[in-house]
């Protein structure tokens, strides 16, 4: 499964974008997050209207940069991330996810690198993230590309 590239999701990603999420949420968390506050993360992480919302922000609204996809030479759609400057100056990464099928093998490393230099292109200077859970299974892989404790759960970088 070759990763074919990263781009901006179109209105059709929708639907493949929160049930990618919900999968994410739900295996990355099922053991560390009780029944409601799991059922509560995907419910607002992945709501449908919330997701179309957001990929067809006309221009987008102030600090929010949208969603991209990664996808194979197939087309089928293997990760997702959505990013932001919130503050002048201060990158975030509000979600990313991988399917599972497809992790370890650069999905990841692709999405992130994609949404550092679509904030770089907007004035951030840092990234953030926020993660759900202090002994989340996402921190060595934001460890290895740099990322160090800002909080229990909040973790940044210079970019």
């Amino acid at each position: 499964m070759q990763l074919a590239g990263v781009r901006t999701a179109a209105a059709g990603d929708a639907t493949t974008i929160s049930r990618l999420l919900a999968d994410a949420i739900r295996g990355s968390y099922a053991g560390m997050l009780g029944e409601i506050p799991l059922r509560r993360l995907i419910s607002t992480q992945c709501a449908l209207p919330r997701i179309r919302a957001e990929i067809e922000i006309p221009g987008g609204a102030p600090g929010w940069l949208g969603w991209l996809v990664a996808e194979n030479d197939e087309g089928r759609v293997l990760g997702a991330a959505a990013c932001g400057v919130p503050v002048p100056g201060e990158g975030e990464v509000y979600a990313l996810a991988v399917a599972a099928d497809a992790r370890r093998r650069g999905t990841g490393t692709a999405l992130l690198a994609a949404a550092t230099d679509r904030s770089r292109e907007y004035g951030a200077r840092g990234q953030r993230v926020q993660l759900p859970v202090e002994a989340d299974p996402a921190l060595p892989f934001y460890r290895r590309l740099g990322f160090a404790p800002l909080g229990p759960r909040r973790w940044g970088r210079a970019v």
